[in-house]
């Protein structure tokens, strides 16, 4: 396994009601994975299940539910699930046809076993459950399976973000599919995404569209922590034929908590980086007929130069064509930071932009070296309201509001540090 001190591990919980031919992965909070990810076990014939009966058998019983005993055309993003009586510990084990171990990682609800990666397409396993009671007694079933063919319908996952890259406290972890996936299949997708950030920070996984799904914690994240998240979608049915075309493993950093705060009234933005006010900059923001937008948004992309070009939008009347320096995009609609030296005599007092956060040369070539994609900024007190879906408006919303967009039920968190033994708390997470 792969948990360090003070990682966190976050997974789906619940299981709706479809059934389909692989078995739901289901995290409980406190089980610490202390049982081995493989384990041997031999003896039961295949697709049995064993019980001991009479004095000298074992008191532990095992049986494999899924996949059945000769099955075939098993998804290659398949579960070993089973049933144990009995047991005081349990391995799993599974082996390909040339009898190569498979890695894995059995699940805290103690009666699945998921794969590191896809298995093989056309290829035979065979899955081997080892249940010991207290007697110290193996009881073992065994299962052999074959996996479906390669399918034609495949669809592609990506991430926004690259590897390694280092990103601001509010950035969400965003991931794409290639295809709408239907609503009653996303609980199943939202089982195989996992997330882990040290140290252990409480989030969620929220579908913003039929093909985007994002990751945000319930605070920001926590300044220089380090984040993994998974995407073990290869071979998973995604509805109507079509299976995920590969697994998705990214590792990001998180930058310095640097946060804006802009008040409309005071016609200023205060800046502060990992807590401590370091600076206060004058603005101009939006004038009545093209006010800003209030509420709290995220930089989407950095500019250092660019045009902007709103005559088709607004008319040859109202529509204007002006260079633009130190751009940093806030909203889809159009609404950035950036320097305007055309305002530097109003900024502090009056509000001119076409909706933008107006700030000078000089303050502008300041925020644009200092700030990252995925850093906030909240505007308060203007006449329209930032509406969500209008760039990266996670945080606009609550959390409560937040979580209503899981595929799972979502569980509070156990608060990590209450774990006296400083091993890595694994809870449950939609």
């Amino acid at each position: 396994m792969r948990a360090s001190q003070d990682e966190l591990t976050r997974t789906g919980t619940a299981r709706r009601g479809r059934r389909r031919g692989f078995a739901a992965v289901v995290l409980a909070a406190t089980l610490a994975l202390a049982s081995a990810c493989t384990g041997g076990g031999g003896g039961g014939d295949k697709g049995s299940s064993w019980q001991g009966g009479g004095e000298s058998g074992p008191k532990a019983a095992a049986t494999i539910t899924e996949p059945k005993a000769d099955a075939k055309d098993v998804p290659a993003a398949t579960t070993i699930a089973f049933t144990t009586k009995e047991a005081k510990e349990t391995t799993v084990e599974l082996k390909d046809s040339a009898g190569k171990t498979v890695e894995g990682e059995l699940q805290a609800d103690g009666k699945s076993w998921l794969p590191d990666a896809a298995l093989g397409y056309g290829e035979t396993y065979t899955a081997t459950v080892t249940a010991t009671g207290d007697d110290g007694k193996p009881a073992t079933a065994t299962s052999t399976f074959t996996t479906m063919a390669k399918p034609d319908k495949q669809v592609r996952v990506t991430s926004f973000l690259g590897d390694n890259q280092v990103v601001g406290v509010a950035m969400p972890l965003i991931v794409k599919f290639g295809r709408a996936i239907p609503e009653d299949y996303r609980d199943d997708v939202q089982r195989r995404m996992t997330v882990t950030a040290k140290p252990a920070q409480e989030g969620i996984w929220h579908w913003v569209s039929p093909t985007e799904v994002r990751y945000r914690p319930k605070e920001f994240w926590q300044a220089n922590s380090t984040v993994s998240y998974r995407v073990q979608a290869g071979g998973l049915p995604l509805g109507d034929g079509w299976y995920g075309r590969s697994d998705l493993a990214v590792d990001v950093k998180i930058g310095p908590s640097f946060v804006m705060t802009v008040d409309n009234r005071a016609k200023a933005m205060t800046v502060t980086k990992d807590g401590q006010v370091v600076k206060r900059i004058l603005v101009s923001l939006g004038k009545k007929s093209t006010p800003s937008s209030s509420g709290t948004m995220v930089v989407i992309e950095k500019l250092r130069k660019t045009v902007f070009d709103t005559r088709e939008e607004l008319g040859p009347e109202d529509g204007y064509r002006t260079d633009i320096d130190f751009a940093q995009r806030l909203t889809w609609g159009g609404e950035f930071i950036h320097a305007a030296p055309w305002s530097e005599g109003v900024q502090g007092k009056t509000n001119v932009s076409h909706g933008c956060v107006n700030v000078s040369m000089k303050d502008g070539a300041w925020l644009f070296a200092n700030t990252r994609i995925g850093d906030p900024i909240t505007v308060k007190g203007t006449e329209r309201k930032l509406q969500n879906g209008n760039g990266w408006t996670d945080w606009n919303m609550t959390w409560d509001e937040y979580v209503k967009g899981s595929a799972l039920p979502y569980e509070p968190a156990a608060d990590p540090s209450a774990d006296p033994s400083g091993e890595p708390s694994v809870e449950p997470t939609p």
